[in-house]
């Protein structure tokens, strides 16, 4: 039977994951196949190329183009200290001398004997990929990365911002209705990761950067406080690299809205443990979603094997939470999916689905207003 995509969010207790870790360019894979990590550990590391200065040599020693590679006090490929004299040349009889001071501390990449410049290369930028989750290599690729495996609590959001963390959880607000407080902000927050309720200000999130506050999860966020807390609009594209000092992750959405129940409880059963948090979020093709993962890596196997790539789609008894006016953000159970087509109030026919609740109230939404909440 036909049936329409619905998105959805994983929010489980008990679950397997696996995150590849990879390198940008070809490097050293530095841990081994079965080794235990932790979310700190360093699983690769590689060498970006530096950065390229140009320097004109023959007019600053006032020489032809062709003539520079002699005035070199090093030849080409060689290393070089900032400050350091890398090409001279002497004029009267070798009584006065012209210098040339290298700007960088690199190489001599290339001497052009067409325009007389000097191109030095900055040293290497190194860069290191860490296990991002305490786990388990569960493959190695080799030149590149590793795949880490691990198993616990995962949450998905709907939105976030900034890169990826890992500290201690710790609940800051007594139900998943209320806003987190500026006054339970304090020193014992530094490097933990805070859970709140509903909603957060700019200056509270403020005033967590400035306690070393490494991730803030949240029911709701203000699209205006979003832009204050950026200094810029944020486009349609992919989040996660924002330098901001802090990382935030919006589990229901815009505006002021109660974290769902399940969300809020699994997280406080979380408390005083450490968990691995992403803000990095894409909402086109290849959807990426912010997570917050709690392992347990003592314990079995999860029943549900791990994630599945198989859509099974909505089925009567699932959660899903409304996504559009006048249900936005209130989450209930499916009770009916009607085959046939509906009419709307704009007189498109569309296929619906029936949702309780759980107050006996039961109302019938188009399919493309929710999603569902993947246990």
């Amino acid at each position: 039977m036909a049936h329409s995509y619905t998105p959805g969010l994983k929010v489980s207790s008990f679950t397997k994951l696996a995150r590849e870790r990879k390198l940008p360019l070809p490097g050293e894979v530095l841990v081994s196949l079965g080794q235990r990590v932790a979310a700190e550990t360093i699983v690769a590391r590689t060498e970006l190329p530096g950065n390229v200065q140009t320097v004109n040599v023959a007019n600053l020693l006032g020489v032809l183009p062709e003539d520079v590679e002699e005035c070199l006090t090093k030849p080409p490929g060689s290393k070089i200290d900032k400050g350091e004299v890398f090409a001279e040349s002497r004029s009267f009889f070798g009584l006065f001398r012209s210098k040339v001071h290298a700007p960088v501390r690199g190489t001599i990449e290339s001497v052009s004997k067409v325009t007389g410049q000097v191109l030095l290369r900055e040293e290497p930028i190194p860069v290191e990929v860490d296990a991002y989750v305490d786990g388990t290599i569960a493959e190695i690729h080799p030149n590149s990365g590793v795949t880490v495996e691990t198993q616990g609590t995962f949450i998905q959001g709907i939105f976030g911002v900034g890169g990826e963390a890992c500290g201690e959880l710790r609940v800051c607000a007594p139900n998943p209705g209320e806003p987190l407080d500026e006054k339970a902000i304090g020193e014992p927050c530094r490097g933990k990761i805070l859970v709140g309720g509903a909603y957060v200000t700019t200056a509270v999130l403020r005033k967590a950067i400035a306690h070393g506050v490494k991730a803030v999860v949240i029911g709701g966020f203000d699209d205006h406080d979003l832009r204050e807390l950026l200094g810029y609009d944020l486009g349609v594209a992919i989040t996660g690299s924002e330098e901001i000092g802090i990382t935030l992750i919006v589990t229901e959405g815009f505006g002021s809205i109660p974290m769902a129940a399940r969300t809020f409880d699994l997280l406080r059963s979380c408390e005083g443990r450490r968990v691995s948090v992403s803000g990095a979020t894409q909402i086109r093709a290849g959807v990426l979603r912010p997570e917050i993962v709690a392992p347990r890596l003592d314990e079995g196997s999860p029943r549900d094997g791990g994630d599945s790539s198989v859509e099974e789609g909505l089925k009567p008894g699932d959660t899903v939470r409304v996504i559009r006016q006048p249900y936005f953000g209130r989450i209930g159970r499916v009770t009916a999916l009607p085959p046939e087509l509906m009419p709307l109030e704009t007189e498109a026919k569309v296929r619906v689905l029936e949702v309780d609740f759980g107050n006996g109230s039961r109302v019938l939404l188009p399919r493309a207003n929710v999603e569902m909440i993947e246990s």
